[in-house]
């Protein structure tokens, strides 16, 4: 029998569909497809638009394809500006967001239909796009990249299921800073032979490799110079005590910081629910990004005995983290390992290096604790990558950078509804909004922040952010009973957390009982003899000047010093 043949070509293919839809659908059918009715309706409208056919459109996914590599990427942009307004005037949990992916390859026609290895590579693209954005592949890069006032974004080669090749992946950025940009694309020097580049890798690893045994003999051998404690600039607490500085991000692209940023705090986070372990907060230890200091000098200016850096390296869907714990005292290191791991399990690295520190400074862990530890609020790596991007915009305050996150913070919950930190995250951008002065209305501003924190504790009720978010907010809304009963319920966890008490003795004398006031300024004092209020009052969100005077004046009164 002679073989059918079919008719080959070489077309541009966009595939679409929404993020989150069986969630949507398990939560208002009706309404889902109302929105899927009226958000597909746009799409067919906008492809037309741009000389194009809708082919099938089964489900939530669309699947297109078009003449022009051009005409493809430029209508899946334009659909995710258009969809993004419409979605303005849906509730956030209400929100339908499509994922677009497109590609440049060879398919088979038959009759109105299309199949083969280039609308299977568009699909799998599609699934890599962020909820909102659109992603190419590398062959529709390669035909588009000065064509378009668009900038790219190298997100890695990806296996594609029965695809010999990996497949090149490309994030489309639309901000005018971007514009004509390819960000975190690394290619072989054209005269570089693959033999010669792999065999400058290997050497290179060895030196690597030679520099980290070389830095862990001097821990081992004694010469970092130890800490005194005679010059510490608080008393070592009786617990183990560990300052956890920010991992370097070694990645060679500045816009992976967030990564690395967000595996510290995480570590941080970590440590901080064993009550038995001192561990210093996040913005102490963060003063000393980017500069190089010696173990023994972050010892004596926190006050600790212990210090971990380390350094994180993400390409793709691979990370390399190396981590070593220095005991400042005797200028020893207790431990050092370096990993080599899949992006997607990332969450049990963290846990295993939390639990190897805990071990190693000689804490006792529960199993309650242990599990506390390994209970992660999201299993989705991509809702987590989310928020951390959304937390490094947060904590560098500005009304873009606030609109960005509280973006990111909604995608994150359009993957993974049940996810606390994303509510935290959501509920920071609102309670920003007054800080920054930005809010049409400061009360519902900070109603809505209380709103998602309670989400967020409703999910789980020992969110640590959570409870310490709430409790700020309420004291901010002058509801200082509820603020006084979270500030107890974030001590109830964590005894020695120094802003929990001196939130208390602010809100306390606030509320008018002026007795426990001053008692929990002794307790802020007994944890850090050398608290400053003035000091302190830098790191205060307030952009009213007025609100903020009256918290520091209300820490003073209550026996804090200046």
């Amino acid at each position: 029998m002679a073989e059918e043949y079919y008719n080959r070509k070489l077309t541009a293919i966009l595939s679409a569909d929404v993020a989150g839809y069986s969630r949507l659908m398990s939560d208002d059918e009706a309404a889902t497809v109302s929105t899927l009715k009226s958000h597909r309706k746009i799409i067919t409208e906008k492809v037309q638009a741009f000389k194009g056919r809708v082919i099938d459109s089964p489900g939530d996914n669309i699947l297109a394809e078009f003449r022009s590599i051009v005409d493809a990427v430029s209508c899946a942009v334009e659909v995710q500006q258009v969809l993004k307004e419409k979605n303005e005037e849906l509730p956030y949990d209400r929100k339908m967001v499509f994922r677009i992916g497109v590609n440049l390859g060879d398919v088979i026609q038959d009759e109105e239909r299309i199949y083969g290895d280039g609308v299977n590579i568009a699909a799998r693209i599609e699934g890599l796009a962020d909820p909102g954005g659109v992603a190419i592949s590398g062959t529709a890069l390669d035909n588009i990249r000065n064509k378009l006032g668009n900038g790219y974004k190298f997100s890695g080669e990806h296996t594609v299921k029965n695809i010999t090749n990996p497949v090149r992946v490309y994030k489309v950025y639309t901000e005018p800073e971007y514009a004509g940009k390819v960000i975190g694309e690394k290619r072989f020097i054209g005269w570089m032979s693959r033999k010669v580049a792999i065999a400058a890798i290997l050497a290179l690893a060895i030196i690597t490799g030679g520099l980290v045994s070389y830095n862990i003999y001097l821990h081992q051998s004694g010469r970092i110079e130890p800490a005194s404690i005679e010059k510490m600039a608080f008393p070592l607490p009786n617990e183990p005590s560990i300052a956890v500085l920010p991992f370097t991000n070694m990645s060679g692209d500045p816009e992976q910081e967030y990564f690395s940023d967000g595996f510290t705090e995480q570590i941080i986070t970590n440590l901080s629910m064993i009550p038995k372990v001192f561990v210093i907060a996040r913005k102490s230890t963060f003063s000393f990004k980017g500069k190089n200091v010696k173990v023994q000098q972050v010892a004596e200016e926190l006050g600790v005995r212990y210090v971990l850096e380390g350094s994180v390296q993400k390409s793709g869907e691979k990370v390399r983290i190396s981590a070593q714990l220095i005991d400042a005292i005797t200028g020893r290191h207790l431990w050092a390992e370096r990993y080599d791991r899949d992006l997607e399990n990332i969450f049990e690295l963290e846990d295993e290096i939390t639990l190897k520190i805990i071990s190693a400074v000689g804490a006792e862990v529960t199993r309650g604790q242990r599990a506390r530890i390994m209970a992660k609020g999201t299993r989705s790596i991509e809702a987590y990558i989310k928020v951390l991007r959304g937390w490094e915009l947060w904590y560098s305050p500005s009304p873009d950078n606030n609109k960005q996150a509280r973006q990111l913070a909604e995608e994150a919950l359009i993957i993974d509804p049940g996810y606390p930190d994303a509510y935290c995250l959501l509920a920071g951008t609102h309670f920003m909004e007054v800080y920054l002065g930005t809010s049409e209305s400061n009360k519902k501003s900070l109603e809505e922040a209380v709103n998602l924190f309670q989400k967020a504790l409703t999910i789980d009720e020992s969110h640590p952010i959570g409870s310490g978010g709430l409790a700020f907010v309420y004291g901010m809304q002058k509801k200082y009973e509820e603020a006084i009963a979270e500030y107890r319920e974030a001590l109830n966890r964590k005894p020695d957390h120094l802003f929990a008490h001196a939130g208390l003795a602010a809100t306390y004398y606030l509320a008018g009982d002026e007795e426990e006031a001053h008692a929990e300024a002794g307790k802020v004092l007994k944890i850090n003899p050398k608290f400053s209020v003035n000091n302190f009052g830098k790191s205060l969100p307030f952009k009213d000047q007025l609100m903020k005077e009256r918290y520091i004046e209300a820490m003073r009164k209550a026996g804090l010093p200046d």
